[in-house]
């Protein structure tokens, strides 16, 4: 398909390729002996395609819409061999991440027309989500953005301290209160904080704790409510943060997160540290969630914006 003949930007995509070099070789070394000594893709292919899916942690249901798509494109197209079967796999996975329209986008930008644009984070404690936002706030920045972090996971002092040094580190203004404080009273600060400065975007961090759904459901709810006093339809989008290398944790995570507010988009973290970069694909189609960054190093640079085609380049190459 042609949309794999595009130029990608050469230094994104040599980091792209490298964050996903452990979970591509553990691909394609079991791909290979699936296809060893077969002349075309049949059943046996097709079975031990399934169990490379599953074990890369694309999750069954999303592995079995694949494999049916495929089914589907051998019957009638005869393909034969791993490069053959290759280029279906790139062209399926793409096509099923466009049904929840990940990975479109390429670049830093504010996704609607608003002002402020308010971006809620959440995400359990661990998976990079003050990194996450201190990334974001460094990418936007550098796209001329003025933004506006608030830190309202008052439950660790630390998840404070460490958004405190990622603003420094970025040179964006940070709001912040005592640990134990109301985290709706810090977002509500934070968004007449950013009204007042004219700020284009702002980055509200929320507590990651899941021991207790009922309780994040009514704290989430409340931090929303609170900030729609300053700015009425915020926040704009809902993002949470996974840890890509914890594979079906993820999924977990994912299910509680969803369940307890509307997720709008998501942040795959650490895919650079696993072999488990299917996660990415089975998340966004599971959920129906798009996908709108993933951390592939531990660089400033290193999260990007989701582009399926590269994505999929890269794990396909």
């Amino acid at each position: 398909m042609s949309f794999f003949k595009r130029i990608f930007s050469s230094e994104k995509k040599e980091t792209l390729d490298k964050g996903l070099e452990k979970s591509k070789t553990n691909f394609f070394s079991k791909l290979t002996k699936a296809v060893a000594g077969k002349s075309k893709v049949d059943d046996e292919v097709l079975d031990n395609l399934e169990e490379i899916l599953v074990a890369s942690d694309v999750g069954v249901n999303t592995t079995l819409k694949i494999i049916t798509r495929i089914e589907s494109r051998v019957a009638s197209d005869k393909y034969l061999g791993i490069e053959e079967l290759n280029q279906i796999l790139r062209e399926e996975i793409a096509a099923l991440l466009s049904e929840t329209n990940s990975g479109e986008a390429s670049e830093f930008v504010i996704p609607i027309q608003a002002k402020p644009y308010v971006l809620m984070v959440v995400g359990v404690n661990g998976v990079g989500k003050t990194t996450t936002i201190g990334k974001l706030a460094y990418q936007f920045k550098k796209q001329g953005y003025k933004v506006v972090l608030g830190a309202a996971d008052t439950f660790r002092a630390a998840a404070i301290d460490q958004l405190q040094i990622w603003a420094d580190r970025v040179g964006v203004p940070i709001v912040r209160q005592d640990m134990g404080s109301d985290p709706a009273s810090v977002a509500f600060d934070t968004l007449q904080s950013a009204v007042a400065q004219n700020a284009d975007i702002v980055i509200i961090d929320t507590a990651g704790r899941l021991h207790n759904k009922i309780n994040l459901m009514n704290e989430l709810t409340k931090v929303k409510r609170v900030m729609q006093k300053v700015v009425g339809d915020a926040p704009h989008d809902v993002l949470l943060v996974l840890d890509g290398s914890t594979g079906q944790n993820a999924f977990e995570q994912a299910k509680q997160f969803t369940a307890a507010t509307e997720v709008t988009c998501l942040a795959v973290t650490k895919l650079d540290g696993t072999a488990k970069g299917g996660v990415v694909i089975g998340i966004s189609d599971q959920f129906q969630i798009p996908v709108k960054y993933i951390g592939v190093g531990e660089g400033i640079e290193d999260l990007q914006v989701f582009n399926k085609y590269e994505f999929v380049d890269s794990f396909f190459k």
